[in-house]
């Protein structure tokens, strides 16, 4: 591979031949070239210890793609032949590795009527929340959970779990993990060996044991500015949140509540969940938010180094990522990469806009890498964060 400049070559062809000969003993023994031959862009050499792919700004729609789909999928992955049926998305700049942003992996499931998926675990953290259908299901360690529309789910790291739905019509859910972060600090398993002991014996079990009521993380968690302690927090690994389901009424009721506040003028409403025993983020690598973008609310631009996946949940409306404007309405899921000018404007002069949002934030602040920038009105870049 030629890395000098055309201009060096001409002026010393003997030169340019012995470069080509030592780049091509670099790579063949599997190492690449880190210097300047000249000053030209092709040969920056700050470009060139850059990875090539990159996530790109892109939008998949949940009418038109996604949910045709996973009825399809219904029809014809049963459970006797495959413990999932999901949709993962894939970026295209990411494209084979399966990861919506460089960061974040985001699925689309759907469970028919009755069905219970086995217990598993994994390395990976991970979210469900529900889009339709009242009785999606989750068990996490024991607590048996049962959930609707815009409720959020915690499925934290190394716990056991399993996924299904408890009524009579099909329910479809949206899941957020931190999978490419896990593949690739190495660290990435799932186990699906699920055991419990009875009579000093281990035996395999299809559903977990229940050890918790399944109002639990909403009697020992759901009343903000209290912590029990005649309870224990350290649930799971004890490296996330112990409440382990935040439901949609008490937070589109808190939304709602601060309607006529300001606000934030590049992120206009914004509501992140929360471990109650830290008031930090949920897990150590991915944190999620509820944005509200009252009627006509549109934002500043906004350019962070977190990578953003935002599903809306209410109303419509339009982003404009990088030069790029894209339209979504309810359910689709969009990715804002890190380091990408974004901002938001809600389509309806009467009705807010609800946007769910996933975020690395946590990751970027425990690395010190995490910056946030804006524009002003009149059109000048100001540092944030």
């Amino acid at each position: 591979m030629r890395v000098e400049a055309q201009s060096a070559g001409e002026a010393n062809p003997e030169l340019a031949a012995s470069l080509d000969a030592l780049h091509r003993d670099v790579y063949a023994n599997n190492m690449a070239p880190y210097w300047v031959v000249d000053r030209s862009v092709a040969h920056d050499e700050d470009r060139q210890v850059q990875q090539g792919r990159k996530a790109i700004p892109f939008i998949w729609k949940y009418q038109r793609q996604i949910e045709p789909l996973l009825r399809r999928s219904a029809a014809l992955i049963k459970t006797e032949t495959s413990e999932r049926r999901s949709l993962v998305l894939v970026n295209p700049g990411l494209a084979p590795q399966r990861a919506t942003a460089s960061t974040l992996y985001v699925a689309y499931r759907v469970n028919d009527p009755r069905e219970i998926m086995p217990p598993h675990r994994h390395s990976p953290n991970a979210i469900r929340l529900g889009l339709t259908g009242v009785t999606n299901f989750t068990g996490v360690e024991g607590e048996n959970i049962v959930f609707g529309p815009g409720d959020l789910v915690l499925t934290p790291h190394d716990t056991w779990h399993n996924h299904g739905n408890e009524g009579d019509e099909p329910a479809i859910n949206l899941s957020v993990l931190d999978l490419p972060l896990a593949e690739t600090l190495n660290s990435l398993y799932f186990e699906h060996d699920y055991t419990e002991e009875e009579e000093g014996v281990r035996i395999r079990r299809a559903m977990q044991t229940e050890r918790f009521p399944a109002s639990y993380s909403q009697r020992v968690y759901g009343s903000g500015g209290f912590l029990p302690r005649f309870v224990s927090h350290h649930r799971g690994a004890g490296a996330a949140s112990p409440m382990y389901v935040y439901r949609y009424e008490v937070v589109r009721e808190f939304l709602e509540n601060c309607r006529d506040w300001d606000g934030d003028r590049y992120e206009a409403l914004m509501l992140e969940y929360v471990n109650p025993t830290t008031g930090g983020p949920v897990y150590k690598t991915m944190t999620f938010f509820m944005q509200m973008l009252r009627p006509g609310e549109r934002t500043l631009p906004l350019k962070q180094s977190a990578n953003l996946v935002l599903s809306p949940f209410e109303g419509a409306g339009y982003s404009v990522i990088g030069d790029k404007r894209i339209d979504w309405e309810r359910f689709d899921t969009v990715v804002v990469p890190g380091g990408t000018w974004c901002q938001h404007v809600n389509g309806s002069d009467r009705q807010p806009a609800i946007l769910f949002v996933a975020s690395d934030e946590p990751t970027l602040k425990a690395l010190s890498f995490y910056q946030k920038h804006g524009k002003n009105d009149n059109g000048d870049t100001v540092r944030l964060t």
